[in-house]
């Protein structure tokens, strides 16, 4: 085998059960094959790794990667065919398919495309559980899968853009992974601190905290009722219309536009559960150990493109839970986040020269105020937000209006996805994420509400089910490109992190598993915000790591367009903001 050239691509299946490594060159053709046992195959990708540095195909990293981490085996990149399926299958950059949509034995991920209600959310989970087709694990089928992806993506209507998305969309299935297994760095302490001080002390088992029943008792006071039943919101529901609060739902958003002595007794109770349940004393012992919360994220699992979380909700951490993310000793946090990511993508993805303008180099909001759009920096954000989600009504409504006039581009591209989704289009993201279109609930609706003989009610039905789908369509566009931009600003900052020469061995460190126990490695992602655990000698160029991969992404996705992503960058000990 030393005559034949270093492998492009190496693609990692089953044959006749055993695990085997297809070795391609850089047309995609298989020089050969080699079988490999399960304790074989770490240190046989590792070797691959240090000579040729292919870039890994295999049907999902989350199987494949997760065993080579635990080995303690990086490597630098991968094609995941089931992300980049997804995304191709949907794409509408795609024109000839060659049987990619048929290919429905790779449709794993794509339940929130193929089940998703009348009007898609921005928030559809894909569901493991939901009876979607197992992926196929054989290497020829990987094999035919990935030379259908790559003529899928040369034919299409910008294989610039397509290979992009799926090359940062595939980093992404390394990100998660290595997120996993290195954990976020938890001080139980800290965190057990301030549940006694938020809810009380710990309950006996089944038990509720004191804290808790003293929130309830107040709420039932002032509804008047000894035997309200807090926690089932259609008896709530009714708890609360006997004592005259006319409300539909039990949401907190409705009921703060309330003024009733129960209502902010009863806020504060609803506060107090979710923060027993989701992150309580039961969350604690199962979601963190030795000293490390592991939470396991989903790539794409949002249709446009966001993260999702399957366990642990990392992505819905509570903000005063944050003080319990610590930095091992001799180690800190890199915490960054990005300011106002969606109205910057917008104005780079519009060309909006105006409104790149008023953002540069400061906050975006006071420069739309600066601009005369607006009177006040809340105006601004008010404003912002309506354009991007659709709100046509109140302080949104009437101050979208003057944005139109001073950043018309900006404007234009959201109101035009908006009419789009309105009239049963699909819209695309800068690098060629489709939206799911509409299903045929959506589409009968419409249809009956065009006939002779339609009622009033089924008129007004079909056209609030078109403004939610324009909604969905204008906000989609944006928050889709921004995914997009998190995603490569990920990935570059991965490869700097990598660059950075590890240090001595830590026993406090160890705890983040072979790979990362040395090495700066990203611990926390929040779609706008990383946490990086890096030691303490390499903090101050890791903060400048994470910038300059900030303006990377910028330039990837963007090119030379004025526009830039000013970050705000910590290095502490904890993640809480002073």
């Amino acid at each position: 085998m030393g005559s034949v050239a270093a492998p492009t691509w190496v693609a990692l299946g089953r044959v006749a059960g055993e695990n085997c490594a297809a070795l391609l060159d850089s047309e995609g053709v298989e020089q050969y094959r080699e079988m490999l046992t399960d304790a074989q195959m770490p240190a046989w990708v590792a070797e691959r790794e240090r000579t040729a540095s292919p870039r890994w195909i295999w049907n999902d990293a989350a199987h494949w990667y997760t065993r080579l981490l635990n080995a303690g085996v990086r490597v630098a990149k991968c094609h995941d065919l089931r992300l980049s399926h997804a995304i191709l299958r949907a794409s509408t950059m795609v024109t000839n398919d060659e049987g990619i949509r048929k290919a429905i034995e790779w449709d794993a991920s794509l339940t929130a495309l193929t089940s998703a209600p009348v009007v898609p959310t921005l928030f559809d989970l894909a569901d493991s559980d939901s009876g979607v087709p197992t992926l196929p694990s054989g290497l020829d089928e990987a094999l035919e899968e990935f030379a259908r992806q790559r003529t899928v993506v040369a034919q299409s209507q910008d294989p610039a853009r397509l290979r992009l998305l799926v090359a940062a969309e595939s980093a992404g299935a390394l990100i998660a992974a290595e997120l996993t297994a290195a954990g976020v760095p938890w001080d139980v302490a800290s965190h057990e601190r301030i549940l006694v001080d938020v809810l009380g002390e710990r309950p006996m088992s089944g038990g509720v905290p004191p804290k808790l029943v003293q929130s309830a008792a107040r709420v039932r006071e002032a509804l008047g009722d000894p035997g309200a039943n807090l926690d089932s919101p259609p008896k709530l529901l009714r708890a609360l219309h006997r004592a005259g609060i006319l409300v539909e739902s039990t949401s907190r958003w409705e009921l703060s536009e309330q003024r009733h002595p129960a209502i902010e007794p009863l806020l504060e109770y609803k506060k107090l559960t979710r923060l027993l349940s989701a992150n309580g004393w039961a969350w604690l012992s199962e979601w963190v150990s030795d000293g490390r919360f592991r939470p396991v994220y989903v790539p794409g699992g949002v249709v446009t493109g966001r993260w999702a979380s399957s366990g642990g909700g990392a992505l819905q951490l509570p903000r005063q839970l944050r003080a319990a993310v610590r930095a091992d000793p001799g180690w800190r946090l890199v915490v960054a986040d990005v300011a106002q990511l969606e109205p910057r993508v917008l104005a780079a993805m519009a060309g909006d020269v105006a409104l790149a303008d008023a953002a540069r180099g400061r906050d975006l909001y006071a420069g739309i105020v600066e601009r005369g759009a607006v009177t006040t920096r809340a105006e601004a954000k008010i404003a912002m937000l309506g354009a991007m989600y659709g709100a046509t009504t109140g302080d949104s409504g009437r101050l979208v209006p003057r944005l139109r006039r001073t950043f018309p581009r900006a404007m234009d591209l959201v109101d035009d996805a908006a009419r789009v989704g309105e009239d049963g289009g699909i819209v695309s993201t800068w690098l060629g994420r489709s939206c799911p279109g509409p299903g045929e609930e959506w589409q009968a609706g419409q249809s009956r509400a065009t006939e002779a003989e339609a009622s009033g009610a089924e008129v007004d039905l079909a056209r609030r089910w078109a403004r939610d789908r324009g909604r969905f369509t204008r906000n989609f566009v944006v928050q889709g490109t921004a995914a997009e931009w998190a995603l490569a600003w990920l990935a570059d900052l991965r490869g700097r992190l990598a660059a950075i020469p590890p240090v001595a061995e830590s026993t406090a460190a160890l705890r983040s598993g072979p790979v990362a126990s040395r090495v700066p490695h990203l611990a926390l992602f929040l779609h706008d915000e990383v946490v990086i655990h890096t030691p303490a000698v390499h903090a101050e160029l890791v903060a400048k790591a994470v910038q300059d991969a900030a303006s990377a992404a910028a330039r990837l996705l963007f090119g030379g367009f004025p526009i830039d992503f000013p970050l705000d960058v910590r290095i502490a000990e904890t993640a809480m903001k002073d």
